[in-house]
């Protein structure tokens, strides 16, 4: 039996998903990003001491307007009503990086988990552009979503993963 994938039509060719037919209900999902800089490029972003600005407002202004452009970058996304988006940058001294925590809420038809994860990569970006004059080897990894809950699949948590 051939598996019917969701965003193809009957020919295989890829289709925007029908919503609508689902329910509207509270949508959250929370997203992580993390950008390993050297310890220049962490103490410049700690002083505030980098020639393009202040890295974490830019990127977090960065990373709330990516969440409402995610309809217009990720082809197959519908464009959703964000109720709420909070993008949160913290310096890690140990591990010498800026996490980048996101917060999405809607209430809509389909999920918000791509506006969150679009709303962290792109704050991830914005790190790594403002301080690529100071050091280009700066590292963007561990981006991935942390949780989501509403919609017909239910909630999902990657801490009750076992990894």
């Amino acid at each position: 039996m051939k598996k019917k994938f969701t965003h193809t039509d009957v020919n295989g060719k890829v289709n925007m998903v029908d919503v609508t037919e689902k329910n509207v209900t509270l949508r959250t999902a929370e997203a992580y990003s993390e950008v390993k800089v050297s310890e220049e490029v962490f103490r410049a972003i700690k002083e505030n001491n980098v020639k393009k600005g202040d890295v974490l407002t830019v990127a977090k202004i960065a990373g709330i307007q990516a969440a409402k452009k995610t309809a217009g970058l990720i082809p197959l996304c519908h464009n959703i009503f964000i109720s709420k988006i909070d993008v949160d940058l913290n310096l890690n001294k140990e591990k010498t990086c800026v996490e980048i925590s996101v917060f999405a809420k809607t209430e809509s038809k389909t999920g918000i988990e791509m506006e969150a994860l679009t709303a962290a990569s792109v704050a991830a970006l914005t790190v790594y552009d403002m301080c690529k004059a100071i050091d280009k080897s700066i590292v963007i990894s561990e981006t991935k979503l942390i949780s989501k809950t509403g919609g017909k699949s239910g909630s999902y948590n990657f801490s009750d993963l076992q990894r």
